[in-house]
């Protein structure tokens, strides 16, 4: 019965728009990230620290509409499990990249690590590619455009994960500040980490494009 309603009942176009604004925030998020971590003085990365806390906030707030939303709405653009999982998927990288942030000002980290950089750079380009692919949600009629972004997204993890092994590789062999060792590690691994949840993003448009196209 429900699967013929979704033949005559207009589907709540709604969603689109709050999940451009969850991706687009995640641009600016990792924007502000990039620019952190190649900040000049630690005063600048607490303001920068600040702007991506108030980031996460509004992240979180759109993410509360869109469960919301979904919780009120009878038949939605596409299954209510992919919109929760799509939601999810771009709240957590928010929240990793977040977490590196805090971690580098509770650590008082005096100097970037070359791999927190390019680390940072990978995620705001995996970003971009989010947003681009979630641009196309409304119409789904460039399937092959977010197909091509999605393989994108997936090269931009694997390279992070290149980045990450040959950072810790070396980080073990020139630290020898044990503690100093563990406070980088664990920023490194939250921004591997995130770009890990960008590739779950990706999966979950994948999962879209294939129940709808």
């Amino acid at each position: 019965m429900l699967s013929w309603l979704k033949y005559i009942v207009p589907r709540e176009r709604k969603f689109f728009p709050l999940f451009e604004k969850v991706s687009g925030n995640l641009v600016q998020i990792t924007k502000t990230l990039v620019e952190l971590v190649n900040a000049p003085s630690a005063e600048r990365r607490t303001e920068l620290g600040k702007e991506v806390e108030r980031l996460e906030h509004v992240g979180d707030n759109t993410s509360h509409e869109i469960f919301n939303e979904l919780s009120t709405t009878f038949i939605t653009p596409f299954d209510r499990e992919d919109i929760h999982d799509l939601t999810c998927a771009l709240d957590d990288v928010v929240d990793y990249c977040h977490g590196a942030t805090k971690r580098i000002a509770l650590y008082k980290i005096i100097q970037i690590h070359p791999g927190m950089i390019k680390l940072a750079e990978l995620l705001a380009k995996g970003a971009e590619e989010l947003n681009q692919a979630v641009l196309q949600l409304k119409d789904l009629k460039n399937v092959n455009r977010i197909k091509e972004t999605c393989v994108r997204i997936n090269s931009i993890e694997n390279h992070a994960d290149d980045i990450f092994d040959m950072s810790i590789a070396q980080l073990f062999e020139d630290e020898k500040d044990a503690i100093k060792l563990i406070k980088i590690k664990e920023i490194l691994s939250s921004l591997e980490t995130a770009t890990d949840k960008c590739e779950d993003c990706a999966n979950v448009l994948e999962s879209i494009v294939l129940k709808n196209a």
